[in-house]
């Protein structure tokens, strides 16, 4: 149904509410960059109305620090535009402070703990080898 794949991947030690609040950081960033994947409104048997959902799933792999570092490279030599979350970002409270944090951080030292991005199949299963699914 889609020519294109949604991947997130996660480092595989982290803590589950790490892991749940990086999905949900890294897939804002996602809807930012592509808001034309958000459906409409669902609307309950009684007309209570809540807020649209992606049309599009997304995959959730996990793999080690080498592994996602390795990702983060293959992204960037293939002018994917992805959501990163680096693991100094768990230190903050608020935007402003993550941005500060991230700007310390280069592709060759980040500690990423999360990335996600959407791009063609083919290549989003290219960029993503190493992962596994997540558990």
């Amino acid at each position: 149904m889609f020519d294109t794949k949604v991947a997130i991947v996660l480092r595989n030690d982290l803590e589950s509410w790490q892991s749940l609040n990086v999905t949900a950081f890294l897939m804002s960033g996602i809807v930012a960059q592509f808001p034309n994947i958000i459906g409409e409104a669902y609307i309950d048997h009684d007309q209570n109305i809540y807020n649209p959902l992606s049309i599009q799933p997304a995959i959730v792999l996990a793999a080690d620090q080498g592994t996602l570092t390795k990702i983060h490279r293959r992204v960037l030599d293939r002018g994917v535009t992805a959501s990163l979350y680096v693991e100094e970002m768990f230190t903050t409270s608020h935007d402003a402070a993550n941005r500060t944090v991230f700007a310390k951080f280069s592709p060759d030292d980040a500690k990423v703990v999360g990335i996600a991005f959407r791009a063609e199949k083919r290549l989003a299963d290219k960029i993503t080898k190493g992962a596994k699914m997540h558990p």
